[in-house]
């Protein structure tokens, strides 16, 4: 309820789309640029488009991650996981996003999964790479360890949208996804991620690193504080000062 309140109150600050962008959007020969754009989508008539076939069938009417999900459900029984490549490669951003739910479902290894989401990771569209974390994060939460082991060599990628992802996968709380309980209780086990990055200096990194640090400090506050400082110390430069403000944003307003 929580998520699905945010999301209608982003899409009432967003342009609603002309008849003709929701025509394109339904071809699948245009991509989204707001929220309100993904949620005119009508998944039947785009999955039609998509994989030519009638047989399925999506209810409308249900949240967009909802609809996401239920869209690669219906794929994955009735088409199966063959199609992924080329869900991979549509044209359309939603498809794309489904790609990755699609992943998500199926039996494989971790390290598997990761690196058939690398791609999608990467992706061009802002909403397909929100979608290609939010959709593998549980497998994440499920091997917790594995994970940060398999996702420290991502953060030396030349992508900063890859390094950007195996931060926002990671965060302890997040917006749009489940909670981590153990990295609140331990957020010291995301270090290996975040020292790196400590003084990056692209704002779209800087921001997820510390967006993670504030997810962390409204539960431990004076890790965060004492990380804070470390970095200030070890990297003193613009760039980590910018990180450390941002990530101590939540203690500051209780501190007033």
């Amino acid at each position: 309820m929580v998520l699905q309140r945010q999301i209608d109150e982003i899409a009432f600050m967003s342009k609603k789309p002309t008849p003709e962008q929701i025509t394109l959007l339904n071809q699948g020969t245009a991509e989204t640029k707001t929220l309100m754009d993904a949620l005119a989508v009508d998944f039947n008539i785009l999955l039609k488009n998509a994989l030519n076939t009638n047989s399925l069938q999506i209810d409308n009417t249900l949240g967009i991650t909802r609809r996401m999900l239920h869209s690669a459900i219906a794929i994955n029984n009735q088409i199966g996981f063959g199609c992924f490549d080329n869900l991979c490669s549509h044209s359309s951003d939603t498809i794309r996003g489904i790609a990755a739910y699609l992943l998500a479902l199926q039996q494989l290894s971790l390290s598997d999964k990761l690196r058939k989401i690398k791609l999608l990771a990467d992706d061009s569209h802002f909403g397909v790479r929100e979608w290609a974390w939010i959709a593998i994060r549980p497998a994440i939460i499920e091997s917790l360890d594995e994970s940060f082991l398999l996702l420290e060599p991502w953060i030396y990628e030349p992508s900063i949208r890859v390094r950007r992802f195996a931060v926002e996968i990671t965060r302890p709380r997040g917006v749009w996804c489940a909670h981590i309980p153990r990295l609140k209780d331990e957020p010291q086990i995301g270090l290996p991620l975040l020292d790196p990055l400590k003084g990056v200096p692209q704002k779209y990194l800087q921001d997820s690193v510390a967006n993670w640090l504030n997810d962390a400090s409204k539960h431990q506050p004076d890790w965060v504080e004492s990380t804070c400082d470390r970095w200030l110390l070890e990297s003193p430069t613009l760039e980590t000062a910018r990180i450390c403000k941002h990530a101590r944003r939540t203690m500051n307003k209780i501190n007033v």
